[in-house]
């Protein structure tokens, strides 16, 4: 598994943003995505705007051998915002992919797919299908996109995705209301939970004018770190706005002394 980009929307910096972090000269991140494989080509959760650059970045993904051949075969998509599905449409040349997501989103996307089916042979379902792994899919909110029609959710998903030959176990949770049920036993003996890690604390876009995190559909780290203590879990989706970017900063050794991780772009995992 590869950590193609851990920033929430808009990356890090952010090109709107002046705040302490987007100007402090930190590490880039760009925005959330990842890469899983069986050993039989990649596939990508979530796609973000910035997946050109991504794939670009990572030896992995490129095209090859041959001049139009390419290692993805699908996308899962947790959710219907922007930052995690622009990036389809930068993947229109690919000649056609599976696309998985709650039908809400589905529905959400549709002038999406109205653009890329022109392009090729694009397929569209909420029952997952990865060959050599298995897929469970957990409802974790009901905070639709705001472009989207008001519908019934799910609107956001986590997802636990299993390799029987390993044993090893991802979970992949960037967007959480809350703690919501049955999380407790979705993430019970995972190898690795990437988890959101939007904010670190339940007033933190407050000094850039922004919305309440709750509102915004996220639990900050604050919330969450109790429930880490002993397991193997990262954060990811991590705003500009949030001090755990900094290394030095108190909110960054306190993720590190729960026993979490806050990996940058392009870390790797063997589950």
């Amino acid at each position: 598994m590869i950590l193609l980009g851990t920033a929430a929307g808009g990356g890090c910096p952010q090109w709107n943003c002046a705040c302490v972090l987007c100007t402090a000269g930190l590490p880039p991140r760009t925005q959330d995505c990842a890469a899983i494989s069986a050993g039989d080509g990649w596939y990508l959760l979530n796609c973000s705007p910035d997946i050109r650059a991504q794939i670009l970045g990572t030896p992995e993904l490129r095209a090859g051998p041959g001049p139009r051949e390419i290692p993805l075969r699908g996308v899962l998509l947790t959710d219907a915002e922007l930052d995690h599905t622009l990036g389809l449409l930068m993947l229109r040349e690919s000649g056609g992919l599976p696309v998985w997501a709650p039908p809400a989103v589905l529905t959400a996307l549709s002038p999406f797919s109205s653009v890329v089916d022109s392009y090729g042979g694009w397929t569209w379902s909420s029952v997952v299908d990865l060959p050599g792994l298995r897929v469970e899919v957990l409802p974790v909110s009901d905070k639709r996109p705001k472009y989207a029609s008001a519908s019934d959710g799910p609107w956001v998903v986590a997802y636990r995705i299993s390799d029987p030959a390993t044993g090893g176990v991802l979970v992949y949770a960037p967007c959480l209301r809350s703690w919501p049920a049955g999380f407790d036993e979705f993430v019970a003996d995972a190898s690795l939970v990437l988890l959101d890690g939007t904010f670190y604390a339940p007033d933190e876009m407050a000094g850039v004018g922004g919305p309440d995190q709750l509102a915004m559909g996220h639990l900050p780290i604050t919330a969450g770190l109790p429930r880490v203590a002993g397991r193997r879990w990262a954060f990811t989706h991590v705003n500009n706005t949030n001090p755990v970017l900094d290394p030095a900063s108190p909110e960054h050794a306190a993720v590190l002394a729960a026993g979490a991780t806050l990996p940058p772009d392009g870390s790797r995992f063997t589950l």
